[in-house]
């Protein structure tokens, strides 16, 4: 046994508590694209065969893979567990919810000749699946971290372009309607010379798919560099942006197909961590938060009244 998999395996039950098995199979689609090929072979491995390879030792899934111990102990512990004897369990435990009926199967991509009924089912597949992976990979102590950055920020500034620009819009509307300070900027440049006024009791937030959007993350470091609370959502955990983030929120990686691009799973999957954040802190700041929610339906009422028509 190499030095890597004892090292492993002595510190095995130590540290922070590993994914349940439910996670696994996100952990798997949400880290895969940056793990080494090697590395992707045994983590594919053991998300499609959760059974078969729980059977096997540290030895026996490195045979099967290709690859070495050291790589399969790696691999275990960038999917969140202590060590290799860990990840075996989860997939005992993954194994026993497939053959209960419990774990979905994999969808098709959507084809050009597929009929919309199809579509709308494979999609809704899809969507469901990315929640899921979502929620289950969300680290619960970073969010209520966040949150509480949150509810006791001074102002908040939320980056973001294209799609994630979209979804940062959505969380700056939220939260200005329970009362609190936040503007959401879509211009790079804008954003930097914003992110210079923040301080201390500020926070702002940095979406971004792919961990590596140049344009998130300048103002995101620009406000680290000057004491603002930061707060990265993205799919790729151990991406660039993690480096300037004090809290950093998971979303789920969903295969991307000719037909839907990632901008739509990723956009889905940031919208449920938005809503998470926005939940969360109204929940903080109930007293305030339900009055100026309340302030907000009454001031906007007159325009859904059908007598509010032009003459």
């Amino acid at each position: 046994m190499t030095s890597d998999v004892k090292e492993i395996f002595a510190g095995a039950g130590a540290g922070s508590a590993s994914p349940a098995p439910a996670a696994l199979a996100a952990k798997v689609r949400t880290l895969a694209p940056s793990m080494t090929r090697s590395m992707q072979r045994v983590a594919e491995a053991v998300a499609g065969d959760p059974a078969g390879c729980a059977a096997l030792t540290v030895t026996g899934l490195a045979e099967l893979t290709g690859t070495s111990e050291a790589t399969v102990v790696r691999t275990a512990r960038l999917l969140g567990y202590p060590g290799y004897r860990d990840l075996r369990l989860a997939l005992a435990g993954l194994a026993a919810q497939q053959q209960s009926g419990r774990a979905p199967s994999v969808t098709a991509d959507i084809a050009v000749d597929d009929p919309i009924a199809d579509v709308v089912a494979k999609l809704a597949y899809d969507e469901q699946q990315t929640l899921a992976d979502t929620a289950a990979g969300l680290d619960t102590a970073q969010l209520g971290a966040a949150v509480t950055a949150l509810a006791a920020a001074r102002r908040i500034d939320i980056y973001g372009i294209g799609a994630s620009s979209l979804v940062g819009q959505d969380l700056a509307q939220k939260l200005l309607r329970i009362g609190l300070i936040a503007h959401a900027h879509g211009d790079p440049h804008l954003a930097i010379t914003n992110a210079v006024q923040l301080r201390a009791k500020d926070v702002a937030i940095a979406i971004t798919h792919s961990g590596s959007t140049g344009d998130v993350i300048e103002p995101l470091r620009v406000a680290f560099e000057h004491g603002a609370t930061t707060i990265a959502i993205t799919g790729r955990p151990d991406g660039p942006v993690s480096q300037y983030a004090d809290h950093i929120l998971t979303t789920s990686t969903a295969r991307e197909s000719e037909l839907r691009p990632a901008a739509m799973s990723s956009r889905t999957s940031q919208l449920l961590v938005v809503d998470c954040l926005f939940v969360g802190v109204a929940q903080r700041t109930y007293e305030s938060a339900a009055p100026a929610l309340s302030a907000s339906y009454e001031a906007l009422a007159h325009r859904h009244s059908p007598r509010n028509t032009r003459r």
